[in-house]
């Protein structure tokens, strides 16, 4: 599936988008293979492969319109694919402050819809998220000048949510590795 995966975000233009390290290609394969050492399971590490196919609330390029979702989960997988939508969706403003309280709201920056995640749900977008933005603040001193403070806060949130692995990632009361 990863080798499918790939070969789609090369045909969708993943490997001729700038992204900090290189491409947004590169970028990709860093978090999936970063999720990996944490071990991930399967569908977590796919999602992070194609974590940006329909964007981000903080990085705008789509690979793909939330309209051919079905296209993705052809390639990787139903469970995957939801990961990926659900990582993509999120408004990060709206959702952000509530993500580690069982009655926090997620709003869907597609379609404004507005709902509880389950446990697992939080854990995944969680563990995806820390590993997407390590790999930004490892490879972009500018960005790690800019936004580092703001994600160290921001990974302290998100710690009962981590992964022992993905914590040991983190300095929590300095900067984030890298």
């Amino acid at each position: 599936m990863e080798k499918d995966a790939v070969d789609l975000l090369r045909r969708l233009g993943a490997d001729t988008i700038e992204h900090p390290g290189g491409t947004l290609l590169a970028h990709l394969r860093r978090v999936a293979d970063l999720l990996g050492d944490w071990g991930a399971r399967p569908a977590l590490r796919l999602a992070g492969l194609c974590h940006a196919c329909y964007g981000t609330d903080g990085f705008g390029a789509a690979l793909l319109p939330v309209t051919r979702r079905d296209e993705l989960a052809s390639v990787i997988g139903a469970d995957a694919e939801r990961l990926v939508y659900f990582y993509g969706s999120c408004d990060r403003k709206a959702s952000y402050p509530g993500l580690t309280d069982a009655d926090g709201i997620f709003r869907d920056r597609f379609t404004g819809a507005e709902f509880r995640p389950g446990a697992q749900q939080r854990r995944d977008f969680a563990e995806l998220t820390v590993a997407n933005e390590i790999d930004v603040l490892r490879n972009s001193e500018e960005l790690r000048e800019k936004f580092g403070s703001e994600l160290l806060a921001l990974f302290s949130r998100l710690r009962p949510l981590l992964s022992d692995a993905a914590l040991r990632e983190c300095e929590f009361g300095g900067q984030p590795t890298g």
